[in-house]
């Protein structure tokens, strides 16, 4: 059972994340792309923004599909964790701990979730 439980985790989380990317990167799933993402960045002082909102959707693309499938879990881990930690530096770590305040609940959670589940390691049902 416990296989079967990080299988479901690793799936909506790795998922999810890579969505996100995909919204970053392609504007895809009601997303702006890389020029919108790009200039939203650049408003909170991250620049050049549009590079930094590719290595954002990259890190949640290429870290959402290896968590997800089972493949390289620890690198998967880590370009998730480190993505959250810059959303919750640039972001939400300002709007406090809440997320219906726009805080850092979600992100802290999902780096919880992903380093725990690398800590464990994939489970057996992995792509390959």
């Amino acid at each position: 059972m416990m296989d079967l439980g990080l299988l479901i985790i690793r799936l909506v989380i790795g998922l999810s994340m890579a969505a996100h990317g995909t919204q970053k990167l392609f504007g895809w799933f009601g997303g702006y792309g890389l020029k919108g993402t790009g200039g939203w960045m650049e408003s909170l002082g991250m620049k050049p923004g549009v590079l930094m909102a590719l290595l954002a959707g990259l890190g949640e693309l290429v870290g959402g599909l290896l968590f997800a499938s089972g493949v390289g879990t620890w690198i998967g881990a880590i370009l998730i964790a480190f993505t959250m930690l810059v959303a919750i530096l640039k972001v939400h770590g300002q709007n406090g701990y809440w997320a219906t305040q726009n805080g850092y609940e979600l992100n802290l959670t999902l780096i919880a979730v992903v380093i725990g589940v690398a800590l464990i390691g994939p489970g057996a049902y992995v792509l390959f």
